[in-house]
């Protein structure tokens, strides 16, 4: 098989272009599963982000495993092709494409693995690289009254796409992001090796492809630890005037021990005016409640601050205790008095709540617009520094969508996987989540993040970019810092070509040698 998919995409000549007779790449493949070309590009030479396009030569959906292990061992006997995975496409500066080379739809795979396993009393599930987080969570809760520990915001991302990154969510404080929760993983290798690891068995990849941007390996399996669901959530946001006190509280809430907090800590800012989707009316969680801003104090800026917090409940709790619980919680806190807005939801429809905001954007015709999103990890020492700086003056009249800050814990991160952090215990997720509409304002938004990015470099702030997206190998060194090593070693160990995940720009692509 190999050497006929050599005569096909001729590994002695650099320049050479592959065949693209898919009949014959398929034959040669031998799959279980399927190739497609043709008008592909809008499937798999696109992303969520709506900023790229690339042409990529074919689009497998694999069968499971073993069909991605031969289409990357395909690869490796050539000179120039590449190999990307992708999830549910909701990259967002094109990571997940691969131009001329080969796509992997990871969907394809999402019924592979499902299994329920009891570990020294603790409850897993295993799941396939290419489900969905929504899925496994609706399907944990109503077989098993189970559900995951940490999660993303939106779930209609891959399991496998989430841990190349990090997963982080309101509930990170207290478990860690997506990749603390997962103890062990099927990958298959840059060499095309299928690999079972975990933190005591091949630790090295284990903790590489944790965070590791797809560059070590494609996750087809991963086991994930799962406690009991609660049944309700009361959904709860509270508003700030001052950056300070926004910032006091959340911090307070967060290092917190597990009893003494909400279950869930999130916050972003708003725009001290009556927009309705940047400002004021972006707040109540309840229809019937609108935001009085007769309630402001006459000292607010431009912006203001909400805090989100959720409590989680079960149908057997009395209301009273619940509302005792909350109101103690509440009562330790410095919100703006009389701008609290609360709603009880079920725990799997507050987990969902940004379907129904996915659903409302389709519908208005915005979800497939462009969006040139920014996620920065900032260090609490530096993070006024952004108030002042970035929501005060450069995007005080909102964005078009959340602009999201919240404290999270360096000590619940495992400093072994592949994530690169700003130092201090304590550090700040802040996302410029803009929805736009197609047109030369999608240039100019990329242009401010840039500027926003390079303002962080001049000013000597200690951040990471998340989900990052960098050009060169001085700006990848830059954002790895002290951990450049350890990630190029791994590099050459899993992947030594660099076949897999061409899109993130990291590595070059090298010849066959």
């Amino acid at each position: 098989m190999i050497a006929c998919l050599g005569r096909i995409v001729h590994d002695t000549d650099a320049e050479s272009k592959p065949d693209d007779d898919v009949s014959s790449i398929s034959k040669f493949l031998d799959l279980q599963g399927s190739i497609e070309s043709g008008c592909i590009t809008d499937v798999a030479g696109k992303d969520f982000g709506g900023l790229y396009s690339v042409k990529p030569l074919v689009l497998i959906k694999p069968s499971g495993a073993e069909d991605i292990a031969r289409v990357v061992k395909a690869a490796s006997r050539t000179s120039h092709l590449t190999v990307a995975a992708r999830g549910n496409g909701h990259s967002i500066n094109g990571q997940a494409m691969a131009d001329g080379g080969l796509v992997i739809d990871m969907r394809s795979t999402e019924e592979n693995h499902f299994k329920f396993l009891t570990i020294n009393g603790s409850p897993y599930i295993d799941v396939s690289g290419g489900a969905l987080w929504e899925d496994v969570l609706t399907r944990c809760v109503s077989r098993f009254g189970l559900a995951p520990r940490s999660w993303t915001d939106y779930l209609s991302l891959t399991v496998g796409g989430t841990l190349s990154n990090a997963g982080v969510s309101g509930q990170a404080f207290r478990y860690g992001p997506q990749t603390s929760n997962v103890t062990e993983l099927e990958v298959v290798t840059g060499k095309g090796e299928i690999t079972v690891c975990s933190e005591t068995q091949n630790s090295e990849l284990f903790f590489g492809v944790l965070g590791g941007l797809g560059q070590f390996g494609i996750i087809t399996r991963a086991r994930v630890k799962l406690q009991p669901a609660p049944d309700m959530v009361r959904w709860i946001r509270v508003v700030y005037s001052e950056f300070e006190e926004f910032t006091r509280d959340a911090e307070f809430l967060v290092t917190q021990k597990e009893g003494e907090s909400f279950d869930y800590v999130e916050g972003f800012v708003f725009s001290n005016n009556d927009d309705p989707v940047n400002g004021w009316p972006s707040v109540p969680l309840d229809p019937d409640h609108e935001f009085n801003p007769a309630h402001i104090p006459q000292t607010a800026g431009s912006v203001l601050y909400c805090l989100e917090v959720a409590f989680h409940y079960h149908n057997s709790n009395h209301p009273s205790t619940v509302d005792t619980a909350v109101s103690r919680l509440l009562g330790r806190l410095g919100f703006v008095e009389r701008l609290k807005s609360q709603v009880d939801v079920s725990y799997v429809e507050f987990l969902l709540r940004v379907k129904r905001a996915e659903e409302h954007a389709k519908a208005n015709g915005i979800w497939g617009s462009p969006h040139p999103w920014l996620n920065l990890f900032v260090s609490k020492s530096d993070i006024v520094h952004i108030d002042r700086t970035v929501f005060k003056k450069m995007v005080k009249d909102g964005i078009g969508g959340p602009m999201l800050i919240y404290p999270l814990l360096r000590s619940k991160w495992d400093s072994r996987t592949s994530v690169a952090l700003p130092e201090g215990e304590i550090f700040y997720i802040v996302a410029l989540l803009r929805f736009v509409p197609k047109g030369p304002s999608v240039e100019k938004l990329v242009a401010q993040n840039q500027e926003i990015v390079k303002w962080c470099i001049k000013e000597g702030l200690d951040f990471k970019l998340y989900l990052p997206h960098y050009q060169s190998e001085k700006d990848w060194k830059r954002h790895f810092g002290n951990q450049w090593t350890r990630f190029a070693e791994r590099k050459a160990s899993f992947d030594p070509r660099a076949i897999l995940a061409p899109g993130q720009k990291i590595f070059k692509r090298t010849h066959q040698s």
